[in-house]
């Protein structure tokens, strides 16, 4: 008798402001590739540091978002605070790391970091950049500025 599959754990992160189609398939990728999602959410504080100017949306809003949609591929999440560049990626009990191209190389610290603590390197899964229709990428920069819509139509 063959024993049970270890289940694959993936690991994603972000601030995910104003839920947009780049981050519901950066989601979506994550949740083809494995069956457990932890998926780190910036804080307020963190997302404030690191989001260019643009105005953030609450942590509880954003929870409530990435929740909604995470819950829709009926398999095991969670969603905690993101208080850094690395949160518990390189140093958790994963198998692979979902990224965009805008932060893979934040995948590839993270891989040396876990060799630093002796664990296995992540298995980086890139997620291609979602175009808006001016074909320029979707952001939720541009999105809170008013240049387009959650799904790339100018607006």
């Amino acid at each position: 008798m063959k024993g049970k599959r270890r289940a694959v754990r993936v690991v994603i992160g972000g601030t995910f402001n104003h839920v947009h189609r780049g981050h519901i398939a950066l989601i979506s990728k994550a949740f083809e590739v494995g069956d457990y999602v932890y998926i780190g959410l910036a804080t307020d504080r963190y997302a404030g540091s690191s989001r260019h100017g643009a105005r953030v949306q609450g942590y509880a809003t954003r929870r409530k978002a990435v929740k909604k949609l995470a819950a829709g591929f009926g398999k095991d999440f969670e969603i905690e605070p993101l208080r850094d560049r690395f949160g518990p990626a390189a140093t958790g009990r994963f198998d692979a790391i979902v990224v965009s191209d805008e932060t893979l190389p934040v995948a590839v610290e993270i891989n040396r970091e876990r060799r630093r603590n002796g664990l296995t390197r992540l298995s980086i899964v890139r997620v291609p950049t979602v175009l808006a229709a001016d074909l320029v990428p979707i952001s939720s920069s541009r999105i809170a500025r008013g240049e387009i819509d959650s799904e790339g139509n100018l607006v």
